[in-house]
C-alpha cells in the first residue's frame, strides 16, 4: 500500500490526496506484512529443522539397528569357526597337502595350547596337521584379514615355544585358510611364509605360488 501512494503521488493522482496519516497507516501494515512474512518463515524455518531432526533421528536409529543386527550375524559366524574349519576344510586338508608329496597321517581340530604355569590359553589352533617331521598349523576365517595374518604369526611364536619346552624338535609351519581372500591379501599371506588354502566349491585347493619357501617356525 505505502508504495501504491508513492506511486499515486508520482502520478499525481488527483482521485485523492494522501496525508501523513494515511502514508504513516500504509507503512505500518507494510511492516505488519514483513512481520508476518517473518515469522511464517521462522516457523517454516523451525518445522524444517524439526523435520530433518525427525529423518536424521530415524536414520541413525536404523543405522544403529542395522549395526547391531551385522555385529549379531559376525558374532555368529565367529562362533561357527570350528564348524567351518571342522565340516569343509578338515575333512580334505590331509589329501590335498598329500597330494603335493607331503605325509600327513594325523589331524586335529579346535586344539588349546596351554604355557606351564599359566592356567589361561596361550593359543587356540583351528587346525593341526602332524607328521614326523613337519607340524602345520591351519587358521581358518570366513574372510580373512591382515590382522588375522598378523595374529597367526604370533601364534605359531606360541608353538614354537610350547614344542621347545616338550623336546618337539619337528619343523612348524603356518597356513591360512578362507572362503573370500582379495588379491592383496593373498600376496600379504604368502609373504608371510604361510600355505594360503582357499575354498572352491565344497573342497578346497592349496595356492601355492612357483618359487614359494614357507617359513618354518
Amino acid at each position: 500500500m505505502a508504495a501504491a501512494i508513492m506511486q499515486g503521488e508520482i502520478r499525481g493522482d488527483p482521485q485523492r490526496a494522501y496525508t501523513f496519516d494515511d502514508v504513516w497507516a500504509a507503512l505500518m501494515e507494510d511492516r505488519e506484512q514483513q512481520k508476518k512474512s517473518r515469522e511464517d518463515f521462522d516457523l517454516q524455518l523451525k518445522k524444517s529443522r524439526e523435520d530433518f531432526d525427525l529423518q536424521l533421528k530415524k536414520s541413525r536409529e536404523d543405522w544403529e539397528r542395522r549395526y547391531k543386527e551385522t555385529d549379531r550375524l559376525i558374532s555368529k559366524l565367529g562362533s561357527r569357526f570350528g564348524e567351518l574349519a571342522e565340516h569343509l576344510v578338515a575333512p580334505n586338508i590331509i589329501e590335498k597337502f598329500n597330494e603335493l608329496g607331503f605325509d600327513y597321517t594325523r589331524c586335529s581340530v579346535d586344539m588349546k595350547i596351554k604355557e606351564s604355569g599359566n592356567p589361561n590359553t596361550a593359543a587356540e589352533v583351528d587346525i593341526l596337521l602332524e607328521n614326523g617331521d613337519i607340524v602345520i598349523a591351519v587358521e581358518v576365517k570366513a574372510k580373512p584379514r591382515h590382522d588375522d595374518v598378523d595374529d597367526h604369526v604370533q601364534r605359531m611364536e606360541v608353538l614354537r615355544r610350547s614344542a621347545d619346552r616338550r623336546g618337539d624338535t619337528r619343523r612348524y609351519q603356518g597356513a591360512v585358510a578362507g572362503a573370500i581372500i582379495s588379491d592383496s591379501l593373498r600376496g600379504y599371506i604368502h609373504k608371510q611364509g604361510f600355505y594360503l588354502i582357499e575354498q572352491t566349491g565344497d573342497t578346497v585347493r592349496i595356492n601355492i605360488p612357483q618359487g614359494f619357501i614357507p617359513r618354518e617356525w
